[in-house]
């Protein structure tokens, strides 16, 4: 662990500012979007807003922080160390493209690979929701509030999250499709809201087959400090990203992740 002091509350909150000047006057304006090239996806959409809020974010990071390294979904990886930004300038560009308020702007710190600090922040609603190794809270125009996972141990009583079924429609295995009958409720389409949703209470589950560490990195200290728990579908840690499950509890997670593993 480096014993350089990590940058404040305040700093992240600079950077989602910066961002939020950006794509916050472009929502629901019709905005045009280029495909990018991804496996098994139809259509990947990238926009202005997405490059120029990246842009945005790196520039004060490397005039703050020249020696950090950064990984951005836009423009991949600069510089080296044991201290890495993991930026996603737009989770979500899709519901953003719609016009749906569940896209946001994520960014997290790692320190030798792990997650220690991370903030999402929802600039139409007016909310960010941060955690680091001590706390998670949501902050908005009702105030601050902490955040805290619920307490629902059994699949038969806990709602479960997902962005999209066609993911698991593609593969072979039937995990989470006896994971789905076996919950209270499935719902879609929350991107990194539900993941917020998860470690303020609202939903015990949520699984998604395939992110990239800039999906994930910066909600893990958010879930984690919330009192959740977020590894692989192998039960390794998230940071890396691949077969992502977030769960509200530990008791929780061991039964969703052996349903998710069952018939692979």
């Amino acid at each position: 662990m480096s014993n350089e002091t990590l940058p404040s509350l305040e700093f992240f909150l600079g950077l989602v500012e910066a961002a939020g000047r950006i794509t916050l006057p472009r929502f629901r304006t019709r905005l045009a979007a280029d495909a990018k090239v991804k496996a098994g996806v139809k259509f990947d959409p990238v926009t202005d807003a997405d490059r120029e809020a990246e842009i945005a974010i790196r520039e004060i990071i490397s005039s703050t922080y020249p020696h950090h390294s950064i990984l951005g979904e836009e423009f991949g990886t600069t510089g080296a160390g044991p201290i890495q930004w993991v930026i996603d300038p737009i989770d979500g560009t899709k519901p953003y493209l719609c016009g749906i308020p569940v896209w946001g702007t994520l960014i997290g710190i790692t320190v030798a690979g792990r997650a220690v600090r991370g903030i999402m922040s929802q600039p139409y609603t007016g909310e960010f929701f941060w955690g680091d190794q001590s706390e998670a809270f949501c902050e908005s125009a009702r105030g601050r509030s902490k955040l805290r996972t619920s307490s629902v141990q059994a699949l038969p009583d806990a709602i479960c999250h997902t962005t999209s079924p066609e993911p698991f429609a593609r593969r072979s295995d039937r995990g989470f499709a006896k994971l789905s009958s076996a919950v209270k409720f499935t719902r879609y389409g929350g991107e990194c809201y539900a993941f917020a949703m998860l470690a303020a209470g609202q939903i015990d589950l949520c699984v998604e087959p395939s992110m990239q560490p800039y999906d994930i990195v910066p909600l893990i200290p958010i879930i984690e400090s919330a009192g959740g728990v977020v590894t692989r579908f192998d039960g390794c840690r998230a940071e890396q990203g691949g077969r992502i499950l977030a769960s509200a509890n530990r008791s929780l997670h061991e039964a969703a992740l052996e349903m998710l593993n069952d018939g692979r």
